[in-house]
């Protein structure tokens, strides 16, 4: 059989055209309905959904607040918080009070006692009183503060560590059973530096003084206040 095509070329390609604008029509058609839809599940979900959580919310927030209300240590608990955290930065600001008895084991001779000891590490100072076999190992008590130095992290640069350092009171007791009769009392400042956190601070005691306990490595520092039945004493600026 054989078929031939009388239609003009102008007339496929108007049927084509045709075609052509169904498909497009339809594709945008098809997505026109998706944007719709879309649009209304968003819709629904803002105006909807999100305000009913947003009320939640806000009846979580109105709970809340009224339970805070009704605590009456809330002052309480909320200064207790703010000291909690400031405790960081004051545990960084707190000296290192470990120290002291290196420090006392190396300024203090081998021939000297201590029976009472008082820091105040919010003016610097301290007072060390004891006993001493004679004022010639009190006077190098004093010495000794007044010429040790530090440095700090293996430095070479030394600085001061005792500044004012006074023999308040000293005395010789005529009976004595620990063969120590020079009494004293010895007041100074202190840098502060040489207990920071932050710096490893370290003494150095002047060459002519060597008889420490921590050179001779005689460890007893400490001693019960000695009993005596006639004392004669003095006071001295060092």
């Amino acid at each position: 059989m054989v078929q031939f095509n009388l239609l003009p070329a102008v007339k496929l390609e108007y049927l084509q055209a045709k075609r052509l604008l169904r498909l497009v029509m339809s594709i945008a058609a098809l997505a026109a309905g998706t944007v719709f839809i879309l649009a209304v599940v968003l819709s629904v979900y803002v105006y909807l959904l999100q305000r009913h959580n947003i009320s939640n919310l806000n009846g979580q927030i109105n709970s809340a607040k009224l339970q805070l209300s009704r605590n009456t240590n809330l002052n309480k608990i909320l200064t207790v918080q703010n000291q909690l955290e400031s405790l960081p930065s004051l545990e960084s600001q707190s000296p290192v009070t470990s120290r002291l008895f290196d420090y006392l084991s190396e300024l203090t001779p081998v021939n000297a006692d201590i029976t009472n000891f008082s820091i105040d590490y919010t003016q610097d100072t301290m007072e060390i009183t004891g006993s001493a076999d004679s004022l010639v190992t009190v006077n190098q008590y004093v010495d000794t503060l007044k010429f040790t130095t530090y440095a700090l992290n293996g430095q070479d640069t030394h600085s001061d560590a005792f500044s004012s350092v006074v023999l308040s009171s000293f005395g010789i007791s005529q009976n004595v059973t620990n063969g120590k009769p020079a009494s004293y009392i010895i007041n100074c400042s202190f840098n502060p530096i040489i207990f920071n956190v932050a710096d490893n601070a370290s003494l150095h005691v002047p060459p002519n003084f060597i008889t420490t306990r921590s050179i001779t490595q005689q460890p007893k520092l400490f001693v019960a206040v000695p009993k005596s039945t006639s004392t004669t004493q003095g006071g001295a600026n060092g």
